[in-house]
Protein backbone atom coordinates (compact mmCIF):
# COMPACT_ATOMS: atom_id res chain seq x y z
CA UNK A 1 0.00 0.00 0.00
CA UNK A 2 1.00 3.51 -0.61
CA UNK A 3 1.36 4.93 2.96
CA UNK A 4 3.62 2.34 3.65
CA UNK A 5 6.46 3.68 2.22
CA UNK A 6 6.55 6.84 3.46
CA UNK A 7 9.85 7.63 6.37
CA UNK A 8 8.75 7.00 9.44
CA UNK A 9 10.90 7.44 12.69
CA UNK A 10 11.29 5.13 15.36
CA UNK A 11 13.17 7.45 17.77
CA UNK A 12 10.16 8.93 18.67
CA UNK A 13 8.17 5.88 19.76
CA UNK A 14 11.21 5.25 22.22
CA UNK A 15 10.74 8.73 23.71
CA UNK A 16 6.91 8.60 24.31
CA UNK A 17 6.99 5.29 25.90
CA UNK A 18 10.06 6.28 28.11
CA UNK A 19 8.02 9.04 28.98
CA UNK A 20 4.60 7.08 29.72
CA UNK A 21 6.24 4.74 31.78
CA UNK A 22 7.52 8.19 33.44
CA UNK A 23 3.73 9.18 33.98
CA UNK A 24 2.42 6.00 35.51
CA UNK A 25 5.24 5.47 37.61
CA UNK A 26 4.47 9.12 38.96
CA UNK A 27 0.64 7.75 39.04
CA UNK A 28 2.45 4.72 41.03
CA UNK A 29 3.91 6.94 43.65
CA UNK A 30 1.16 9.67 44.53
CA UNK A 31 -0.77 6.72 44.73
CA UNK A 32 1.67 5.00 47.94
CA UNK A 33 2.60 8.73 49.00
CA UNK A 34 -1.42 9.23 49.48
CA UNK A 35 -1.91 5.47 51.38
CA UNK A 36 0.57 6.46 53.78
CA UNK A 37 -0.71 9.88 54.87
CA UNK A 38 -4.53 8.74 54.88
CA UNK A 39 -5.00 4.97 55.25
CA UNK A 40 -8.54 4.15 56.07
CA UNK A 41 -10.37 0.86 57.15
CA UNK A 42 -11.39 -0.79 54.23
CA UNK A 43 -15.12 -1.53 54.56
CA UNK A 44 -17.03 -4.91 53.89
CA UNK A 45 -18.09 -5.65 50.52
CA UNK A 46 -21.74 -5.26 51.12
CA UNK A 47 -21.32 -1.32 52.50
CA UNK A 48 -18.91 -0.88 49.41
CA UNK A 49 -21.29 1.35 47.06
CA UNK A 50 -21.56 1.00 43.42
CA UNK A 51 -21.01 4.20 41.68
CA UNK A 52 -21.62 6.01 38.13
CA UNK A 53 -18.92 7.73 36.97
CA UNK A 54 -17.43 10.33 34.02
CA UNK A 55 -13.78 9.69 32.88
CA UNK A 56 -11.68 11.64 29.98
CA UNK A 57 -7.76 12.17 29.12
CA UNK A 58 -5.11 12.35 27.17
CA UNK A 59 -3.99 9.31 24.11
CA UNK A 60 -0.84 8.65 23.01
CA UNK A 61 -0.91 6.21 20.57
CA UNK A 62 0.99 4.33 18.15
CA UNK A 63 1.25 0.90 15.99
CA UNK A 64 3.22 -2.09 16.96
CA UNK A 65 4.11 -5.38 15.18
CA UNK A 66 5.15 -5.49 11.34
CA UNK A 67 3.99 -3.51 8.31
CA UNK A 68 6.81 -6.23 6.44
CA UNK A 69 8.39 -2.76 5.31
CA UNK A 70 10.67 -1.91 7.74
CA UNK A 71 8.87 1.47 7.82
CA UNK A 72 9.12 3.16 11.46
CA UNK A 73 5.79 4.71 13.59
CA UNK A 74 6.05 8.17 15.86
CA UNK A 75 3.14 8.48 18.33
CA UNK A 76 0.01 10.47 17.67
CA UNK A 77 -1.73 12.49 20.78
CA UNK A 78 -5.14 12.86 20.77
CA UNK A 79 -8.06 12.25 23.43
CA UNK A 80 -10.58 9.84 24.87
CA UNK A 81 -14.12 10.75 26.97
CA UNK A 82 -16.64 8.72 28.15
CA UNK A 83 -18.52 6.66 30.93
CA UNK A 84 -18.15 3.76 33.06
CA UNK A 85 -19.69 2.08 36.14
CA UNK A 86 -18.25 0.45 38.89
CA UNK A 87 -19.65 -2.32 41.21
CA UNK A 88 -17.76 -3.85 43.78
CA UNK A 89 -18.47 -7.82 44.13
CA UNK A 90 -15.92 -8.09 47.60
CA UNK A 91 -13.88 -5.79 49.40
CA UNK A 92 -11.16 -5.16 47.44
CA UNK A 93 -12.59 -6.07 44.43
CA UNK A 94 -14.78 -4.22 41.60
CA UNK A 95 -16.14 -4.69 37.94
CA UNK A 96 -15.94 -1.71 36.00
CA UNK A 97 -17.65 -1.80 32.48
CA UNK A 98 -17.50 1.64 30.35
CA UNK A 99 -18.13 3.07 26.93
CA UNK A 100 -15.97 5.66 25.17
CA UNK A 101 -14.64 7.82 22.25
CA UNK A 102 -11.10 7.56 21.78
CA UNK A 103 -8.71 9.06 19.50
CA UNK A 104 -5.98 6.18 18.11
CA UNK A 105 -3.60 6.20 14.95
CA UNK A 106 -0.17 6.98 14.30
CA UNK A 107 1.87 10.14 12.72
CA UNK A 108 4.71 10.92 10.78
CA UNK A 109 7.50 13.90 10.90
CA UNK A 110 7.61 14.35 6.86
CA UNK A 111 7.56 16.38 3.77
CA UNK A 112 3.45 15.60 3.96
CA UNK A 113 3.33 16.33 7.59
CA UNK A 114 0.94 13.02 7.48
CA UNK A 115 -0.90 11.15 10.56
CA UNK A 116 -3.10 8.54 10.22
CA UNK A 117 -6.76 9.03 12.26
CA UNK A 118 -8.30 6.23 13.26
CA UNK A 119 -11.59 7.26 16.27
CA UNK A 120 -13.67 4.34 17.90
CA UNK A 121 -15.93 3.61 20.62
CA UNK A 122 -13.87 1.49 23.53
CA UNK A 123 -16.25 -0.50 25.40
CA UNK A 124 -13.78 -2.08 27.84
CA UNK A 125 -15.07 -4.13 31.07
CA UNK A 126 -11.78 -3.98 33.99
CA UNK A 127 -11.67 -6.08 36.76
CA UNK A 128 -10.13 -3.83 39.64
CA UNK A 129 -8.05 -4.78 42.64
CA UNK A 130 -8.07 -2.48 45.20
CA UNK A 131 -4.83 -2.56 47.71
CA UNK A 132 -6.08 0.41 49.77
CA UNK A 133 -9.28 2.58 49.85
CA UNK A 134 -7.69 4.22 47.18
CA UNK A 135 -5.10 2.52 45.43
CA UNK A 136 -5.74 0.37 42.55
CA UNK A 137 -4.85 -2.28 39.66
CA UNK A 138 -6.78 -3.41 37.17
CA UNK A 139 -7.14 -5.11 33.74
CA UNK A 140 -9.50 -6.75 31.29
CA UNK A 141 -10.89 -7.17 27.90
CA UNK A 142 -11.78 -4.19 25.28
CA UNK A 143 -13.76 -4.03 22.37
CA UNK A 144 -13.58 -1.33 19.37
CA UNK A 145 -15.78 0.07 16.85
CA UNK A 146 -14.22 1.72 14.33
CA UNK A 147 -15.74 5.24 13.87
CA UNK A 148 -13.55 6.68 11.29
CA UNK A 149 -10.36 6.44 9.55
CA UNK A 150 -8.51 8.65 7.60
CA UNK A 151 -4.70 9.79 6.50
CA UNK A 152 -3.63 12.94 6.12
CA UNK A 153 -1.67 15.27 4.77
CA UNK A 154 -1.13 18.74 6.22
CA UNK A 155 1.33 19.77 3.47
CA UNK A 156 -1.51 18.93 0.54
CA UNK A 157 -4.35 20.26 2.55
CA UNK A 158 -6.16 16.73 1.48
CA UNK A 159 -7.01 13.34 2.47
CA UNK A 160 -5.32 10.81 0.41
CA UNK A 161 -3.90 7.14 0.56
CA UNK A 162 -6.43 4.09 2.10
CA UNK A 163 -9.85 3.91 2.18
CA UNK A 164 -12.13 3.39 5.21
CA UNK A 165 -13.07 -0.44 4.02
CA UNK A 166 -9.50 -1.23 4.50
CA UNK A 167 -9.96 -0.93 8.16
CA UNK A 168 -11.33 -3.54 10.08
CA UNK A 169 -14.48 -2.13 12.11
CA UNK A 170 -13.88 -3.79 15.21
CA UNK A 171 -10.39 -4.21 17.64
CA UNK A 172 -10.26 -6.44 20.30
CA UNK A 173 -7.37 -5.88 22.56
CA UNK A 174 -6.60 -6.25 26.67
CA UNK A 175 -6.59 -2.82 28.88
CA UNK A 176 -4.01 -2.90 32.16
CA UNK A 177 -3.31 -0.10 34.24
CA UNK A 178 -3.10 1.46 38.22
CA UNK A 179 -5.55 4.09 39.49
CA UNK A 180 -6.11 6.20 42.51
CA UNK A 181 -9.16 6.98 44.31
CA UNK A 182 -9.16 10.09 45.94
CA UNK A 183 -11.75 10.49 48.93
CA UNK A 184 -13.75 13.69 47.23
CA UNK A 185 -14.91 11.19 44.30
CA UNK A 186 -11.97 12.04 41.95
CA UNK A 187 -9.75 9.55 40.52
CA UNK A 188 -6.90 9.30 38.18
CA UNK A 189 -5.21 6.49 37.01
CA UNK A 190 -2.89 5.51 34.29
CA UNK A 191 -2.84 2.72 31.29
CA UNK A 192 -1.92 0.87 28.35
CA UNK A 193 -3.96 -0.20 25.64
CA UNK A 194 -2.87 -3.78 23.89
CA UNK A 195 -4.49 -3.92 20.13
CA UNK A 196 -4.76 -7.52 19.21
CA UNK A 197 -6.45 -7.17 16.10
CA UNK A 198 -4.82 -6.29 13.07
CA UNK A 199 -5.55 -2.75 11.89
CA UNK A 200 -5.67 -3.41 8.27
CA UNK A 201 -7.79 -5.65 6.56
CA UNK A 202 -6.20 -8.64 3.55
CA UNK A 203 -2.73 -7.16 3.83
CA UNK A 204 0.89 -7.91 4.46
CA UNK A 205 0.93 -4.88 7.33
CA UNK A 206 0.14 -6.73 10.35
CA UNK A 207 -0.03 -2.96 12.55
CA UNK A 208 -2.25 -3.38 16.05
CA UNK A 209 -3.50 -0.41 18.17
CA UNK A 210 -1.04 0.02 21.06
CA UNK A 211 -0.80 3.15 22.98
CA UNK A 212 -0.96 4.43 26.85
CA UNK A 213 -3.68 6.60 28.29
CA UNK A 214 -3.78 9.17 31.17
CA UNK A 215 -7.37 10.08 32.92
CA UNK A 216 -9.06 11.79 35.35
CA UNK A 217 -12.44 10.42 36.42
CA UNK A 218 -15.49 12.02 38.81
CA UNK A 219 -18.02 9.16 40.41
CA UNK A 220 -21.48 10.26 41.59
Amino acid sequence: MEFLAWNWRMSGQTNYINTMKKVIFAIFAFSLIAWDASAQRRMDASDQKSTFGIRGGANFFNWGGDDGSNNDYTNRAGFHAGVYGNMFVTDRLSIEPGVYYSQKGTEADNIAESRTILEYVDVPILLRFYATDGFNIFAGPQGSILTKAELEGDAFGTTFGFERDDINDLDAGLVFGVGYNLPVGINVQGSYDLGLTPVFKDSDAEVYNRGFKVSLGYSF
